[in-house]
Protein backbone atom coordinates (compact mmCIF):
# COMPACT_ATOMS: atom_id res chain seq x y z
CA UNK A 1 0.00 0.00 0.00
CA UNK A 2 1.44 3.49 -0.49
CA UNK A 3 2.22 5.87 1.98
CA UNK A 4 0.17 8.31 1.03
CA UNK A 5 -2.82 6.38 0.68
CA UNK A 6 -2.20 4.74 4.34
CA UNK A 7 -2.25 8.42 5.94
CA UNK A 8 -5.37 8.95 4.39
CA UNK A 9 -6.84 6.08 5.55
CA UNK A 10 -5.54 7.02 9.11
CA UNK A 11 -6.83 10.64 8.69
CA UNK A 12 -10.32 9.34 7.35
CA UNK A 13 -10.68 6.76 10.45
CA UNK A 14 -9.58 9.49 12.65
CA UNK A 15 -12.05 12.09 11.87
CA UNK A 16 -14.78 9.31 11.66
CA UNK A 17 -14.07 8.49 15.42
CA UNK A 18 -14.33 12.04 16.33
CA UNK A 19 -17.59 12.75 14.22
CA UNK A 20 -18.62 9.51 16.01
CA UNK A 21 -17.93 10.71 19.51
CA UNK A 22 -19.86 13.99 19.10
CA UNK A 23 -23.14 12.34 17.50
CA UNK A 24 -22.41 9.81 20.88
CA UNK A 25 -22.40 12.83 23.39
CA UNK A 26 -26.05 13.69 22.05
CA UNK A 27 -27.17 9.68 21.81
CA UNK A 28 -27.89 7.79 24.48
CA UNK A 29 -26.60 4.42 22.10
CA UNK A 30 -23.18 5.58 21.77
CA UNK A 31 -20.29 6.52 24.08
CA UNK A 32 -19.08 9.44 23.11
CA UNK A 33 -16.02 10.57 24.76
CA UNK A 34 -14.57 6.84 24.26
CA UNK A 35 -14.97 7.36 20.12
CA UNK A 36 -13.45 11.15 20.46
CA UNK A 37 -10.99 9.71 22.53
CA UNK A 38 -9.64 7.20 20.18
CA UNK A 39 -9.99 9.46 17.46
CA UNK A 40 -7.90 12.09 19.49
CA UNK A 41 -5.20 9.04 19.90
CA UNK A 42 -5.29 8.02 16.14
CA UNK A 43 -4.89 11.42 15.15
CA UNK A 44 -2.23 12.41 17.45
CA UNK A 45 0.18 10.56 15.05
CA UNK A 46 -0.20 13.30 12.48
CA UNK A 47 -1.52 16.09 14.27
CA UNK A 48 0.76 17.83 16.82
CA UNK A 49 -2.33 19.81 18.37
CA UNK A 50 -4.20 16.34 18.81
CA UNK A 51 -1.04 15.50 21.05
CA UNK A 52 -1.23 18.27 23.00
CA UNK A 53 -4.63 17.71 23.81
CA UNK A 54 -3.94 14.12 24.87
CA UNK A 55 -1.18 15.40 27.08
CA UNK A 56 -3.51 17.83 28.80
CA UNK A 57 -6.28 15.33 29.13
CA UNK A 58 -3.63 12.96 30.70
CA UNK A 59 -2.21 15.58 33.24
CA UNK A 60 -6.03 16.98 34.33
CA UNK A 61 -7.34 13.48 34.31
CA UNK A 62 -4.84 10.78 35.75
CA UNK A 63 -7.09 8.14 36.37
CA UNK A 64 -8.15 7.99 32.81
CA UNK A 65 -4.52 8.59 32.02
CA UNK A 66 -3.98 4.70 32.41
CA UNK A 67 -6.85 3.56 30.18
CA UNK A 68 -5.88 5.61 27.35
CA UNK A 69 -2.54 4.43 27.17
CA UNK A 70 -4.56 0.87 26.83
CA UNK A 71 -6.39 2.10 24.40
CA UNK A 72 -3.33 3.73 23.05
CA UNK A 73 -1.51 0.32 22.46
CA UNK A 74 -4.48 -1.01 20.66
CA UNK A 75 -4.68 1.59 18.40
CA UNK A 76 -0.82 1.62 17.11
CA UNK A 77 -1.20 -2.68 17.01
CA UNK A 78 -3.98 -1.84 14.42
CA UNK A 79 -2.12 0.81 13.01
CA UNK A 80 0.75 -1.61 12.40
CA UNK A 81 -1.77 -4.35 10.96
CA UNK A 82 -3.14 -2.20 8.47
CA UNK A 83 0.18 -0.69 7.30
CA UNK A 84 1.95 -4.03 6.86
CA UNK A 85 3.42 -5.07 3.98
CA UNK A 86 2.95 -8.14 2.29
CA UNK A 87 5.40 -9.95 1.10
CA UNK A 88 5.22 -10.65 -2.94
CA UNK A 89 4.26 -14.23 -3.64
Amino acid sequence: MNTHVKRVLVLIVGWAFILFGIVGLFLPILQGILFILIGLIILSSDYVWAHHLLTRLRQRFPKISHAADKASQKVSAWLKRLTRQRSPD
